[in-house]
């Protein structure tokens, strides 16, 4: 019996435009990225998310696609100055990226000093708006509880800053065992942000959405955009399921 999520299924094309391709592994080389890059464009994906070194590279392989180049700033923690947050931003934009995701300070978070946290998202989101970008809000749920994350939210929300973003995808917590552990996005942190949020913010999710069925359960909780390195399964995933097309060239006969 097919779900409520297939009945109501996007394209092909609609799945592969909620999808930032992420290219952030620290291991990642030229290489692989400009790969990665390729399948992006191929795919047709929202974005493609990259470092900060890479995006001259990403603006290069992207030029003329429709695929946006995504840049990342203070990542993968969040602990650098509100300074080099903006001139992460400023500079990315510069060299080519449209959207920017930026990883909120979770020390100044936790510890509630909310004006800073709120100046440094200002200072962040108005580098965006000069620059013609938009500006996503990385959170990093693993670490935070409940009020802090919908204080979060609140905050984005009166900012009018584009979209919410559960987690990095390194955001791992060292355990009792002294393992480290990660969710990523939880569909409690998920219903959460969207009820916090305003009705323009979006919402992305990161870490765990590895899967056709993870993307559409998301969807249907009010993710309009989700970070992901499983790009191919997924997209393959919605042809074979008979998801409408067109179907990107990216996809057929992909190995990646």
């Amino acid at each position: 019996m097919s779900t409520t999520s297939e009945m109501n299924s996007p394209s092909v094309l609609e799945v592969a435009r909620m999808i930032d391709h992420s290219l952030l592994h620290p291991t990642m080389t030229d290489v692989e990225v400009r790969a990665g890059l390729e399948l992006s464009r191929d795919c047709q994906c929202a974005t493609a998310c990259v470092k900060p070194y890479h995006v001259p590279l990403a603006a290069e392989v992207l030029a003329g696609s429709g695929v946006g180049v995504c840049a990342v700033a203070g990542f993968p923690h969040g602990n650098s100055h509100t300074r080099i947050k903006v001139l992460e931003t400023e500079l990315a934009i510069s060299e080519g990226a449209a959207e920017i995701d930026v990883v909120v300070n979770n020390g100044k978070v936790l510890g509630g000093d909310w004006d800073y946290v709120r100046d440094e998202l200002k200072a962040v989101n108005d580098a965006c708006r000069s620059g013609g970008a938009i500006l996503k809000v990385i959170f990093e749920n693993d670490f935070l509880g409940v009020e802090q994350i919908g204080r979060l939210c609140g905050i984005c929300t009166e900012l009018e800053i584009a979209f919410v973003k559960t987690s990095t995808g390194y955001g791992f917590v060292k355990q009792a065992s002294g393992d480290y552990a990660y969710r990523g996005a939880t569909d409690e942190h998920l219903r959460l942000m969207r009820e916090k949020s305003g009705p323009d913010v979006q919402i992305k999710a990161a870490g765990g959405v590895r899967s056709l069925d993870d993307l559409l359960k998301v969807r249907d909780l009010g993710v309009t955009r989700i970070g992901a390195t499983a790009t191919v399964a997924i997209l393959k995933e919605a042809v074979e399921r008979g998801f409408a097309g067109p179907v990107p060239k990216g996809i057929l006969g992909s190995r990646r």
